[in-house]
């Protein structure tokens, strides 16, 4: 298992490599000037002129990748942001990566946590009055924008019925326990973990079904058996492997469908944060988020595949 993750670990450095030049191409090719809404009357067309110059905006592409990555590489260096403050990239997405990773892993939590007892109710219980109300949600989970679900539980839940807060991370009256942060996150996870929670369902479902039909589970029930324990005992493991499978590959929308839920929810993270460094073509802000969200997704792949060999036997990675 070590030389499995060591050797994923190496093969990532390639591919996170071609995904931040791709990244770099791609905005700097995008119309638009980093420094165009710094602009003043007081300073001059070659004055801001100046400052590209200075800054290196007017070397080659491949000279301002070069530099970037010597950064990266030698000193750990994101660089600086492209607007007034120029303060360190590493430093502010390290301000704002804990709110991120709050609410990504807890609406992957409650998506797992919930998904799998329901979709192992609905695979027992098929074609019942539970099965078909649960299959009717997850569809509607499925094909719901999680940025309209989130305007219907603001209207429902902070406006009709003031239950929770509209937005942010952190109280106001400087109360930031566990508890308390949890309590203001419950929304946004909702809606972000929402759609994940109906697709697992529906494979936990798929899967359980197909695991109870094989001879094994059978034979188990031929055996006089407890119906718990054949399930939750002898099926359960089995209908999880392709579960974890699905886990693993949804970190990738949980990341990218935090952007609309941070915005809307007011929620000081990451995704925030990306959406005001594209307004304001801030290339540098927009190259640490894009690193630091390809290295999150690809540990979240290799998490899923350690967890899957672990949850299977027979799959060894040696």
């Amino acid at each position: 298992m070590r030389k499995y993750v060591l050797r994923r670990i190496l093969q990532s450095i390639p591919i996170i490599l071609a995904i931040t030049f791709i990244v770099f191409v791609l905005i700097n090719a995008a119309p638009g000037d980093p420094l165009a809404r710094l602009e003043d009357p007081s300073i001059t067309k070659e004055d801001l002129m100046n400052k590209l110059e200075k800054m290196g905006m007017n070397d080659p592409l491949i000279v301002r990748y070069g530099r970037w990555l010597k950064n990266l590489v030698l000193k750990g260096h994101l660089g600086y942001s492209m607007d007034s403050a120029r303060r360190p990239v590493t430093e502010m997405i390290l301000e704002r990566l804990p709110a991120t990773l709050f609410l990504s892993v807890g609406s992957l939590l409650f998506s797992f946590i919930f998904a799998i007892p329901i979709g192992i109710i609905s695979a027992t219980k098929q074609y019942s009055k539970f099965d078909y109300g649960v299959t009717i949600i997850a569809f509607l989970g499925i094909s719901m924008p999680s940025f309209y679900l989130a305007l219907l539980m603001l209207y429902s839940f902070s406006l009709k019925i003031p239950i929770f807060p509209s937005g942010g991370f952190y109280s106001p009256d400087g109360n930031n326990g566990f508890f308390m942060l949890l309590y203001r996150s419950i929304l946004p996870m909702f809606c972000l973990g929402f759609g994940g929670l109906a697709s697992l369902t529906r494979y936990m479902r798929s899967s359980m079904l197909e695991v109870i039909r094989e001879d094994y589970i059978r034979t188990a029930r031929a055996k006089g058996l407890a119906e718990k324990v054949v399930v939750y005992k002898h099926a359960f493991r089995n209908a999880l492997i392709p579960v974890i499978t699905i886990l693993g590959l949804s970190l990738p929308g949980l990341m990218s469908g935090s952007v609309l839920i941070e915005r809307i929810f007011s929620w000081p993270g990451m995704g925030k944060m990306y959406v005001q460094a594209i307004f304001s073509r801030n290339y540098t802000l927009i190259m640490g988020y894009m690193f630091i969200y390809a290295v999150l997704v690809y540990l979240g792949n290799l998490i899923a595949d350690i967890s899957y060999a672990l949850a299977d036997p027979r799959i060894r990675y040696d």
